[in-house]
Protein backbone atom coordinates (compact mmCIF):
# COMPACT_ATOMS: atom_id res chain seq x y z
CA UNK A 1 0.00 0.00 0.00
CA UNK A 2 1.19 3.49 -0.82
CA UNK A 3 0.35 6.73 0.88
CA UNK A 4 -1.01 9.40 -1.43
CA UNK A 5 2.35 11.18 -1.75
CA UNK A 6 4.12 7.97 -2.75
CA UNK A 7 1.37 7.08 -5.20
CA UNK A 8 1.68 10.57 -6.65
CA UNK A 9 5.40 10.03 -7.34
CA UNK A 10 4.79 6.66 -8.96
CA UNK A 11 1.94 7.80 -11.22
CA UNK A 12 3.30 11.33 -11.88
CA UNK A 13 -0.11 12.66 -10.85
CA UNK A 14 -0.17 15.51 -8.36
CA UNK A 15 -1.72 14.99 -4.94
CA UNK A 16 -4.21 17.73 -5.80
CA UNK A 17 -5.24 15.84 -8.96
CA UNK A 18 -5.57 12.56 -7.04
CA UNK A 19 -7.88 14.26 -4.53
CA UNK A 20 -9.86 15.72 -7.42
CA UNK A 21 -10.21 12.30 -9.07
CA UNK A 22 -11.42 10.95 -5.74
CA UNK A 23 -14.05 13.69 -5.46
CA UNK A 24 -15.21 12.93 -9.00
CA UNK A 25 -15.44 9.21 -8.29
CA UNK A 26 -12.78 8.28 -10.83
CA UNK A 27 -10.10 6.92 -8.50
CA UNK A 28 -10.86 6.45 -4.83
CA UNK A 29 -8.20 5.33 -2.33
CA UNK A 30 -8.28 1.69 -1.48
CA UNK A 31 -8.14 2.57 2.19
CA UNK A 32 -8.58 5.73 4.28
CA UNK A 33 -7.29 5.58 7.87
CA UNK A 34 -10.26 6.66 10.00
CA UNK A 35 -7.98 8.07 12.70
CA UNK A 36 -5.52 10.07 10.59
CA UNK A 37 -7.39 10.51 7.32
CA UNK A 38 -4.35 9.23 5.44
CA UNK A 39 -5.20 7.85 2.03
CA UNK A 40 -3.61 4.63 0.77
CA UNK A 41 -3.47 3.24 -2.75
CA UNK A 42 -2.46 -0.20 -4.01
CA UNK A 43 -0.52 -1.39 -7.03
CA UNK A 44 -3.80 -2.81 -8.38
CA UNK A 45 -4.93 0.81 -8.88
CA UNK A 46 -1.96 1.78 -11.03
CA UNK A 47 -3.54 0.65 -14.37
CA UNK A 48 -6.68 2.71 -13.66
CA UNK A 49 -4.58 5.75 -12.73
CA UNK A 50 -2.56 5.40 -15.94
CA UNK A 51 -5.75 5.08 -17.99
CA UNK A 52 -7.14 8.26 -16.45
CA UNK A 53 -3.90 10.09 -17.28
CA UNK A 54 -3.96 8.75 -20.85
CA UNK A 55 -7.57 9.85 -21.33
CA UNK A 56 -6.79 13.29 -19.91
CA UNK A 57 -3.89 13.57 -22.36
CA UNK A 58 -6.39 12.83 -25.13
CA UNK A 59 -8.33 15.85 -23.92
CA UNK A 60 -11.40 14.06 -22.59
CA UNK A 61 -13.53 15.81 -20.00
CA UNK A 62 -14.13 14.29 -16.57
CA UNK A 63 -17.74 13.26 -17.43
CA UNK A 64 -16.47 11.57 -20.62
CA UNK A 65 -13.71 9.78 -18.72
CA UNK A 66 -16.28 8.56 -16.22
CA UNK A 67 -18.36 7.07 -19.07
CA UNK A 68 -15.33 5.46 -20.71
CA UNK A 69 -14.16 3.89 -17.45
CA UNK A 70 -17.66 2.52 -17.01
CA UNK A 71 -17.52 1.03 -20.52
CA UNK A 72 -20.25 3.30 -21.94
CA UNK A 73 -20.24 5.04 -25.35
CA UNK A 74 -16.52 4.38 -25.84
CA UNK A 75 -16.49 4.30 -29.64
CA UNK A 76 -18.79 7.31 -29.96
CA UNK A 77 -16.76 9.38 -27.50
CA UNK A 78 -13.44 8.61 -29.21
CA UNK A 79 -14.90 9.38 -32.65
CA UNK A 80 -16.30 12.70 -31.43
CA UNK A 81 -12.99 13.65 -29.85
CA UNK A 82 -11.16 12.74 -33.07
CA UNK A 83 -13.45 15.03 -35.09
CA UNK A 84 -12.90 17.85 -32.62
CA UNK A 85 -9.12 17.48 -32.80
CA UNK A 86 -9.21 17.40 -36.61
CA UNK A 87 -11.22 20.62 -36.62
CA UNK A 88 -8.72 22.22 -34.22
CA UNK A 89 -5.84 21.04 -36.42
CA UNK A 90 -7.37 22.76 -39.45
CA UNK A 91 -7.79 25.98 -37.45
CA UNK A 92 -4.19 25.74 -36.22
CA UNK A 93 -2.94 25.22 -39.79
CA UNK A 94 -4.81 28.33 -40.90
CA UNK A 95 -3.45 30.38 -38.02
CA UNK A 96 0.12 29.24 -38.71
CA UNK A 97 -0.32 30.02 -42.39
CA UNK A 98 -1.48 33.54 -41.58
CA UNK A 99 1.41 34.11 -39.17
CA UNK A 100 3.94 32.80 -41.73
CA UNK A 101 2.47 35.12 -44.34
CA UNK A 102 2.77 38.13 -42.05
CA UNK A 103 6.37 37.28 -41.18
CA UNK A 104 7.29 36.87 -44.83
CA UNK A 105 5.74 40.21 -45.85
CA UNK A 106 6.88 42.40 -42.95
CA UNK A 107 9.55 44.05 -45.07
CA UNK A 108 7.22 44.85 -47.96
CA UNK A 109 5.57 48.16 -48.69
CA UNK A 110 2.35 48.18 -46.58
CA UNK A 111 0.44 49.73 -49.47
CA UNK A 112 1.34 46.77 -51.70
CA UNK A 113 0.80 44.06 -49.09
CA UNK A 114 -2.11 41.66 -49.52
CA UNK A 115 -3.79 40.12 -46.49
CA UNK A 116 -4.81 36.51 -47.17
CA UNK A 117 -7.94 35.24 -45.43
CA UNK A 118 -9.16 31.62 -45.49
CA UNK A 119 -12.94 31.45 -45.51
CA UNK A 120 -15.93 29.51 -46.78
CA UNK A 121 -17.58 30.38 -50.09
CA UNK A 122 -21.38 30.00 -49.96
CA UNK A 123 -23.64 27.57 -51.79
CA UNK A 124 -25.58 29.77 -54.19
CA UNK A 125 -28.11 29.67 -56.99
CA UNK A 126 -26.71 31.56 -59.97
CA UNK A 127 -27.33 32.31 -63.57
CA UNK A 128 -24.16 31.64 -65.49
CA UNK A 129 -22.70 31.80 -68.97
CA UNK A 130 -19.49 30.33 -70.31
CA UNK A 131 -17.80 32.32 -73.04
CA UNK A 132 -14.48 33.29 -74.55
CA UNK A 133 -13.46 36.93 -74.51
CA UNK A 134 -10.78 38.41 -76.71
CA UNK A 135 -9.39 40.50 -73.85
CA UNK A 136 -10.25 41.59 -70.33
CA UNK A 137 -11.63 44.86 -71.67
CA UNK A 138 -14.50 42.88 -73.19
CA UNK A 139 -15.98 42.48 -69.70
CA UNK A 140 -17.35 46.01 -69.87
CA UNK A 141 -19.48 44.99 -72.86
CA UNK A 142 -20.33 41.31 -72.47
CA UNK A 143 -21.23 41.25 -68.77
CA UNK A 144 -23.88 44.00 -68.93
CA UNK A 145 -25.36 42.23 -71.97
CA UNK A 146 -25.66 38.97 -70.01
CA UNK A 147 -27.63 40.82 -67.35
CA UNK A 148 -29.87 42.39 -69.97
CA UNK A 149 -30.56 39.01 -71.62
CA UNK A 150 -31.47 37.42 -68.27
CA UNK A 151 -33.81 40.29 -67.37
CA UNK A 152 -35.48 40.15 -70.78
CA UNK A 153 -36.20 36.41 -70.40
CA UNK A 154 -37.06 36.74 -66.69
CA UNK A 155 -38.63 40.15 -66.00
CA UNK A 156 -39.09 39.48 -62.28
CA UNK A 157 -35.64 38.04 -61.59
CA UNK A 158 -33.86 39.45 -58.55
CA UNK A 159 -30.20 39.27 -57.65
CA UNK A 160 -29.11 38.31 -54.16
CA UNK A 161 -28.38 41.50 -52.24
CA UNK A 162 -27.47 40.35 -48.72
CA UNK A 163 -24.70 40.32 -49.71
CA UNK A 164 -24.56 40.43 -53.51
CA UNK A 165 -22.28 37.86 -55.12
CA UNK A 166 -21.15 37.88 -58.72
CA UNK A 167 -17.86 36.57 -60.02
CA UNK A 168 -15.90 35.38 -63.02
CA UNK A 169 -14.17 32.00 -62.90
CA UNK A 170 -11.20 31.36 -65.18
CA UNK A 171 -11.35 28.07 -67.06
CA UNK A 172 -8.13 27.92 -69.09
CA UNK A 173 -5.80 26.52 -66.45
CA UNK A 174 -3.16 29.15 -67.25
CA UNK A 175 -2.80 32.90 -67.63
CA UNK A 176 -3.87 34.21 -71.02
CA UNK A 177 -3.93 37.76 -72.33
CA UNK A 178 -6.39 37.06 -75.14
CA UNK A 179 -9.00 34.45 -76.10
CA UNK A 180 -9.74 33.83 -72.42
CA UNK A 181 -12.26 31.16 -71.40
CA UNK A 182 -14.38 32.34 -68.48
CA UNK A 183 -17.64 31.67 -66.70
CA UNK A 184 -19.67 34.59 -65.37
CA UNK A 185 -21.96 33.86 -62.42
CA UNK A 186 -24.47 36.09 -60.62
CA UNK A 187 -26.31 34.91 -57.50
CA UNK A 188 -30.10 35.18 -57.75
CA UNK A 189 -33.01 34.48 -55.44
CA UNK A 190 -34.93 32.04 -57.69
CA UNK A 191 -34.68 29.78 -60.70
CA UNK A 192 -35.32 31.42 -64.07
CA UNK A 193 -35.67 30.55 -67.74
CA UNK A 194 -32.41 29.81 -69.57
CA UNK A 195 -31.67 31.89 -72.65
CA UNK A 196 -28.92 32.37 -75.22
CA UNK A 197 -26.39 30.08 -73.50
CA UNK A 198 -27.27 31.38 -70.04
CA UNK A 199 -28.22 28.67 -67.55
CA UNK A 200 -29.39 28.56 -63.94
CA UNK A 201 -27.56 26.21 -61.59
CA UNK A 202 -26.45 25.61 -58.02
CA UNK A 203 -22.81 26.39 -57.23
CA UNK A 204 -21.89 24.19 -54.30
CA UNK A 205 -20.32 25.48 -51.10
CA UNK A 206 -16.52 25.68 -51.00
CA UNK A 207 -15.37 24.81 -47.46
CA UNK A 208 -12.10 26.73 -47.69
CA UNK A 209 -10.78 29.33 -50.09
CA UNK A 210 -7.76 31.63 -49.87
CA UNK A 211 -8.98 35.17 -50.53
CA UNK A 212 -7.35 38.56 -51.02
CA UNK A 213 -8.92 41.97 -51.60
CA UNK A 214 -7.60 44.07 -54.46
CA UNK A 215 -8.40 47.77 -54.64
CA UNK A 216 -7.77 49.41 -57.95
CA UNK A 217 -7.98 48.69 -61.68
CA UNK A 218 -8.37 45.22 -63.06
CA UNK A 219 -5.11 45.67 -64.97
CA UNK A 220 -3.24 45.39 -61.64
CA UNK A 221 -4.96 42.21 -60.49
CA UNK A 222 -1.96 40.09 -61.41
CA UNK A 223 -0.25 41.24 -58.18
CA UNK A 224 -3.17 39.91 -56.14
CA UNK A 225 -2.95 36.55 -57.89
CA UNK A 226 0.79 36.38 -57.30
CA UNK A 227 0.29 37.11 -53.60
CA UNK A 228 -2.42 34.51 -53.02
CA UNK A 229 -0.67 31.74 -54.96
CA UNK A 230 2.61 32.47 -53.18
CA UNK A 231 0.74 32.19 -49.87
CA UNK A 232 -0.76 28.85 -50.97
CA UNK A 233 2.65 27.46 -51.98
CA UNK A 234 4.48 28.79 -48.93
CA UNK A 235 1.97 27.32 -46.48
CA UNK A 236 1.60 23.81 -47.87
CA UNK A 237 -1.86 24.19 -49.37
CA UNK A 238 -2.99 23.20 -52.86
CA UNK A 239 -5.29 25.18 -55.12
CA UNK A 240 -8.34 23.17 -56.16
CA UNK A 241 -10.90 24.44 -58.63
CA UNK A 242 -10.95 27.54 -60.75
CA UNK A 243 -10.00 30.89 -59.16
CA UNK A 244 -12.78 33.46 -58.97
CA UNK A 245 -12.83 37.23 -59.17
CA UNK A 246 -15.69 38.45 -57.03
CA UNK A 247 -16.68 42.02 -57.89
CA UNK A 248 -17.64 44.12 -54.86
CA UNK A 249 -17.25 47.67 -56.18
CA UNK A 250 -16.81 48.53 -59.84
CA UNK A 251 -17.74 50.80 -62.67
CA UNK A 252 -21.44 50.51 -61.75
CA UNK A 253 -20.98 52.34 -58.43
CA UNK A 254 -17.45 53.80 -58.37
CA UNK A 255 -16.52 56.25 -61.16
CA UNK A 256 -12.78 55.99 -60.48
CA UNK A 257 -11.10 52.64 -61.17
CA UNK A 258 -8.79 53.35 -58.24
CA UNK A 259 -11.82 52.71 -55.99
CA UNK A 260 -12.85 49.41 -57.57
CA UNK A 261 -12.76 46.53 -55.08
CA UNK A 262 -12.33 42.92 -56.20
CA UNK A 263 -11.81 39.78 -54.14
CA UNK A 264 -9.67 37.02 -55.65
CA UNK A 265 -10.89 33.68 -54.31
CA UNK A 266 -8.92 30.44 -54.76
CA UNK A 267 -10.57 27.22 -53.51
CA UNK A 268 -8.21 25.08 -51.44
CA UNK A 269 -7.86 21.34 -51.62
CA UNK A 270 -9.35 19.44 -48.68
CA UNK A 271 -6.42 17.52 -47.21
CA UNK A 272 -8.52 14.37 -47.00
CA UNK A 273 -7.89 13.90 -50.72
CA UNK A 274 -8.96 14.94 -54.18
CA UNK A 275 -7.14 15.98 -57.32
CA UNK A 276 -5.82 19.42 -58.08
CA UNK A 277 -7.88 21.09 -60.78
CA UNK A 278 -6.57 23.63 -63.26
CA UNK A 279 -5.76 27.06 -61.91
CA UNK A 280 -6.62 30.33 -63.54
CA UNK A 281 -5.49 33.80 -64.20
Amino acid sequence: MYRIGQFSHITKVTVKALRFYEEEGLLEPEHVDPATGYRYYSTDQLPRAHKIVALRQCGFSIPDIRRILAGRDIERLFAARKRELERCAVETDQQLASINHYLQTLGEDPAARYEVVVKELPRVLVYSKRLTVSSYDDYFVVIPKIGEDVTRANPGIRCVMDPPYCYIAYLDGEFREKDISVEFCEAVTEWGNPTDGIVFKIVERVPRAACVLHKGPYSALRAAYSAVFRWIDDNGFVAAGNPRESYIDGIWNKPSEEDWLTEVQVPLLDRSGGAREPGGR
